[in-house]
This record gives structure tokens, sequence and C-alpha cells, in this order.
């Protein structure tokens, strides 16, 4: 499937909308220090902009996609792979470019999250970044948020 959506993911990446591509200007820069990937292919879709470092995908819609049931299979399907989704307007790329550049900022910021073995749990994995542990014993320390 992968090489039967590889053309229309080259066309995609030719005919960008404007938001698109202001988009693409700020996240393709180096300064953000994760490289993205646009009009990717994951599984049977076609992403606007991927990180895969993160597993973070980045849409950018028009009106045509208001309410859409296409796009809540698709991002109920992405986030089961993992996948976190942030979906945003054209006009609000358009308007606000450093609002949205800081929400997915915040979201690259965070500390990864690790499903845990042990009952569903989820592992913020905080000794990498340097972050304190909760329990204030030091840096250094994974600590385990219950009920995630």
């Amino acid at each position: 499937m992968r090489k039967s959506l590889t053309p229309v993911a080259q066309k995609l990446r030719r005919d960008s909308t404007e938001a698109e591509k202001c988009l693409w200007n700020v996240l393709r820069s180096k300064s953000m220090g994760f490289r993205f990937r646009r009009q990717a292919v994951i599984g049977r879709y076609i992403v606007d902009f991927v990180c895969f470092e993160k597993k973070l995908v980045v849409e950018v819609d028009g009106g045509q996609h208001d309410q859409s049931q296409g796009d809540v299979s698709r991002d109920e399907w992405l986030q089961g792979q993992g996948f976190k989704v942030l979906r945003f307007w054209n006009n609000e790329v358009l308007e606000n470019l450093d609002g949205v550049f800081q929400k997915i900022e915040g979201y690259l910021e965070s500390p990864p999250l690790v499903p845990s073995p042990q009952r569903g749990r989820v592992i913020v994995l905080r000794a990498r970044y340097g972050y304190p542990s909760l329990d204030g014993r030091g840096w250094g320390r994974v600590s385990v948020e219950p009920g995630a």
C-alpha cells in the first residue's frame, strides 16, 4: 500500500496549501531540535507532518475536515499506533503561527511517556531530561504517574 500512496504524497507536497507552507517553514528549521517530514505515509494514511522521534502527527485542516468521521477514524488508528495527533485550522496557522508553534514545541519538550508493563500505568522518564524527581529525593529518578 505504501508504494501506491507515495505518488499521492509527492503530489500533496507539490500542491501544499499556504497554511501548510507556512508551518513547514517553521517545522523544518533545525532550531526545533527534532526532524519533521511532510506528507508522510503512515500505514494507509498520509499525514501532513510527522516527527517519528516523538511520535507526533501535526495536521493542518481546512473547512472540509469539520466533523469528518474519516478524520476521527484516522486519528483513532494513529493513536492506536502510539502517535499523538495535533490538529490546527488553516486560519489558525495563518493568523497565529507563533501560538501554533508554541503548542507543538510544548509537546516536543515534554518528557516521553512510556507504557509500563504493570496495569497500564505510565512511566515518565525524567532522568534523561534532568528533571527533579516527584518524591523530592534528588535528580535522575524515574517516577510513576498513577492512573494515566
